[in-house]
């Protein structure tokens, strides 16, 4: 079987990246509110410390359970009609939030408007990944731009919680109107190519699941975990560092967007997962431990995007946003384990923990990049 050439992926336009642009901003800034407004949460509905966490959680599982209805949905509906659905499900999320009178609608709402951020992301995610490794690095790397903004937001809004969720609601009145002013990228379909004698495409579908799922415990994990592993170690900067782990990722994913498409995305993927391997190692040091957990951030940063440009390299677009629901699954299951292990053996085992988890990831990229290799061409003779 010859192997098919990755199709060339358009100039980045301001048509073909504006809409996405406001949606992914849109997205990081209702997806990093809820932490920085417990407080808030807490005055208005005399909620405890224990119970508060629970509106975020609302958030979660709402984003968690949209992907695969998107996935369903794009096969009988147009990208443009599901995302602007979605858009319109997440203001009514953060509206419902921001004027809820009691405490089950303010649940309501988080988790309305993560099941419509979970379907934006679904669908948007598929349709710049098909596209290619700079379009959706640098709409993600807007993501952490929003994520940085946020708790700056929440902390500007004083003691009116209602403030900064309209905001939120006010965004994704933007960014349907940059919608209709630009549109979103047409969606690059590929169909189900499984080299020959290699594997069926139930595999494929399998490695790329555990693949996100890895990927993503890494990221939360690192992101959860890290300051209590400085902590320990004596750095009362430890939440410097930690920003430093975020700001790395946004950096690393901004680059990228630049920069990615020289690189093939598998072999992008395998060395960003062997430097976090190292960046682990690394951390188990306490002199290393700052540089090593920043230096985590610049590794991760490129390998989800690059991940969905490789998975619509293998298989239909249109299977992405069922992917992401194991990305959840990840960023669920490794914290709480990290939590076991801290709890049970110290905290000087957080960064032996995620160097394990990042040799997983590799050992799980290598086996992906074998089963989506292409079958090499026959040689012509001259």
């Amino acid at each position: 079987m010859t192997a098919h050439s990755p199709p060339v992926p358009p100039p980045l336009t301001m048509t073909l990246l504006a809409a996405g642009t406001a949606a992914f901003f849109t997205l990081g800034v209702l997806q990093a509110m809820y932490g920085p407004a417990f407080t808030l949460f807490q005055e208005r509905f005399g909620i405890s410390t224990a119970g508060v966490g629970i509106i975020a959680s609302a958030h979660f599982v709402g984003s968690a359970l949209a992907p695969p209805l998107v996935g369903i949905l794009l096969i009988r509906f147009s990208l443009r009609r599901v995302v602007v659905a979605a858009l319109l499900t997440l203001a009514l999320g953060a509206t419902l939030v921001a004027l809820a009178p009691i405490w089950p609608l303010a649940i309501a709402g988080a988790l309305l408007g993560g099941f419509g951020a979970g379907g934006v992301s679904g669908g948007l995610n598929a349709a710049y990944a098909s596209i290619g490794t700079r379009a959706v690095n640098l709409v993600n790397a807007v993501f952490g731009l929003g994520s940085i903004l946020s708790p700056l937001l929440v902390a500007g809004a004083g003691d009116k919680l209602s403030a900064p969720f309209l905001i939120v609601a006010v965004l994704g009145g933007l960014t349907l109107l940059s919608a209709r002013i630009w549109g979103f990228p047409a969606m690059q379909e590929q169909p189900f190519s499984v080299p020959s004698g290699r594997a069926r495409a139930g595999v494929q579908v399998a490695l790329f699941l555990v693949l996100i799922a890895c990927y993503v415990g890494l990221e939360v994990g690192f992101g959860a975990w890290a300051g209590r592993h400085l902590q320990s170690l004596g750095y009362a900067s430890f939440a410097v560092i930690v920003a430093g782990y975020w700001g790395g990722m946004t950096v690393a994913r901004i680059l990228t967007g630049i920069f990615g498409a020289r690189v093939r995305p598998e072999r992008l993927v395998l060395a960003c997962a062997g430097l976090t391997v190292l960046c682990g190692l690394a951390a188990t040091q306490a002199a290393l431990a700052p540089a090593a957990y920043i230096l985590a951030g610049l590794a991760l940063g490129p390998v989800f995007g690059t991940t969905l440009v490789w998975t619509t390299r293998s298989l239909p677009a249109r299977l992405v946003p069922f992917l992401l629901t194991s990305g959840s699954v990840g960023g669920i299951v490794a914290p709480f384990l990290l939590g076991v292990l801290a709890a049970r053996s110290g905290p000087d085992v957080i960064p032996l923990a995620l160097a394990a988890l990042a040799a997983t990831l590799v050992v799980v990229v290598w086996g992906t990049l074998r089963v989506t290799r292409p079958a090499a061409a026959p040689a012509s003779v001259a």
